[in-house]
């Protein structure tokens, strides 16, 4: 039975969804870049985007069970070239094209008017020639200390059965994964994989990132509620909600890999899945290993197999070095001078030692940040849906910023997909957003961010930092405009800024400027830095901790 991923039979089995998925992965292995899956509903007949030699193509994937094509595919692909701006335009099925359609294609040619035709049969040819489409893709060669981890992976699975790994935002944990589920399968080509997420998006994104690690004869498939495959051979990329079910009706992987790991609990479907496959080797790896609910981790995977951190991920140069200026100008210092009489929740402190941040003063911050900023690209962090489209309204007014978009839970997924093509591309300069690019999202040419939101989570704020660490040629360092509300931010950044200068000469290593943390007023630094002698666990402390304010009059406050 063959494991070609075009395999007709194959094709059939993974529906039409995942049949457009397979024809991404071909692209890939022709040579195209800038592939996006834009299918869905009012996709306007295209469903892939990508480019080849700087030629723009829109490809409509026709899924069928036996039945030819119908001719008016082609109209439809031909709107999509149209809304979608693109050179060429191809319509692609596993099935066949009937007498119609290349009627219709013949014509259309007469009239200066080309329209590509890939059958089942031509997707065949084009998988096996060997001079157009590449055995794999192109390897990306592990850095030393995702060597490390890998080799601290493997050796914890064989030891112990269990592995874990903790790799800060930007210094790809996925990737190391991904290697160690390829030399999984190269030892054992007939095993099957099972990769899990907490999420469809991000089981749809492993998959995609997968391609890179192992050849095209290995396949993949996603098994979430919208897919469901009987044919479970390579990987597998599920959510944890339909791999549990699959289990539990008997399907046993050899190998299990939980991206983002810190989803997983003491009880819950994660624990259920990992307690029924006990004796499968399993590793977990994520940016952020802590729970709110206190849960720890290693109870599930072991201590950390390997473990690298956003501090010392800055500090030996493996992600981009940080200015990052707190704007706490907004305590009220009437309230200061009243708070040391008194022991207050957290929660009370930030609702009365913060006053409101206009959106307007984040604005002017930005265009000031923006103005000394070298190719700037920039992400708004904001509070709430509402917030983020306000936000990208007050953005779209300044004239370097027109295009401005928002990107959160209430967009489809198509319109989420379009929106970061944009800004990937640089038709877009600015994003605002709220938690959707939180995790899976690579978005390397940032180089702006700003918090204009409270975040009590110290996960999520270290995702959103990420988002902006990741390396790329030309761009020196990221800016971060934090315009802070919750004391146990100032908590995690002073923590930070400890981290990063622990090693003074790895930081002299570093570029002239090199990583820095700043408060815009120094009097909120001389206060914080007194209280949080006090307060070793305040960065992961509940709103209900209560605590003692110091006495301004101390500090000269």
């Amino acid at each position: 039975m063959s494991t070609s991923f075009v395999d007709p039979t194959f094709l059939v089995d993974v529906g039409p969804v995942a049949f457009a998925r397979q024809v991404e992965r071909l692209l890939l292995h022709l040579g195209f870049t800038d592939v996006a899956n834009v299918d869905g509903p009012n996709d306007q007949g295209g469903d892939i985007l990508a480019s080849i030699n700087g030629i723009r193509w829109v490809f409509q994937a026709k899924w069928k069970k036996s039945a030819p094509v119908p001719a008016g595919a082609i109209d439809e692909v031909l709107r999509a070239k149209a809304f979608y701006k693109t050179d060429r335009a191809a319509v692609v099925t596993n099935s066949r094209f009937g007498p119609s359609v290349v009627q219709r294609r013949d014509e259309l040619s007469r009239l200066g008017t080309r329209v590509e035709l890939w059958s089942g049969r031509e997707l065949i040819e084009l998988y096996g020639n060997e001079k157009a489409t590449t055995a794999r893709l192109p390897e990306r060669p592990l850095r030393p200390y995702q060597s490390s981890a890998f080799q601290a992976l493997v050796d914890g699975l064989e030891e112990k059965n269990k592995a874990l790994l903790i790799l800060a935002t930007g210094l790809g944990k996925t990737v190391v994964g991904g290697e160690v589920v390829a030399q999984f399968l190269e030892k054992r080509p007939h095993d099957r994989i099972l990769v899990v997420a907490h999420t469809k998006e991000l089981a749809e994104q492993l998959e995609r990132a997968l391609w890179y690690h192992v050849k095209k004869d290995v396949r993949t498939q996603l098994l979430t509620g919208d897919h469901r495959p009987d044919d479970l051979r390579g990987i597998t990329c599920a959510t944890v909600a339909s791999a549990l079910a699959y289990v539990r009706s008997g399907y046993r992987p050899s190998l299990v890999m939980v991206d983002e790991a810190h989803h997983v609990a003491e009880e819950g479907q994660f624990a259920e899945l990992l307690d029924l496959l006990a004796d499968v080797p399993q590793f977990g790896v994520t940016a952020t290993p802590w729970r709110g609910d206190k849960f720890d981790i290693r109870r599930r995977f072991g201590d950390p197999s390997y473990l690298l951190g956003i501090g010392d991920g800055m500090r030996l140069g493996y992600l981009a070095e940080v200015r990052y200026r707190l704007f706490a100008d907004n305590i009220d210092w009437d309230f200061v001078r009243e708070a040391s009489k008194y022991r207050y929740t957290i929660k009370d402190l930030n609702a009365r030692l913060f006053l409101p941040e206009r959106d307007e003063a984040i604005r002017d911050e930005l265009v000031d940040t923006w103005a000394r900023t070298r190719e700037p690209r920039a992400v708004i962090f904001c509070r709430t849906v509402e917030h983020a489209e306000r936000m990208a309204i007050l953005l779209n007014r300044v004239p370097q910023w027109k295009g401005a978009e928002a990107i959160h839970a209430g967009l489809n997924q198509r319109d989420r997909q379009l929106r970061l093509m944009r800004f990937r591309g640089g038709d877009t300069p600015i994003i605002t957003a709220v938690d959707i690019l939180n995790e899976g999202v690579d978005v390397p040419d940032v180089n702006i961010i700003c918090f204009a939101r409270v975040t009590h989570s110290r996960r999520i704020f270290v995702q959103q930092l990420g988002r902006g660490l990741r390396l790329r040629e030309g761009k020196s360092h990221v800016e971060a405009l934090d315009f802070v509300s919750d004391i146990r931010r100032v908590a995690a950044i002073m923590n930070l800024r400890e981290q990063v200068a622990a090693d003074e000469l790895e930081t002299l290593r570093l570029a002239h400027a090199g990583t820095r943390f700043e408060f815009t007023d120094r009097r909120v630094e001389s206060l914080m830095q007194e209280w949080i002698k006090d307060a070793a666990d305040l960065e992961t402390a509940l709103d209900e901790a209560r605590l003692q304010f110091p006495d301004p009059e101390l500090l000269g406050g």
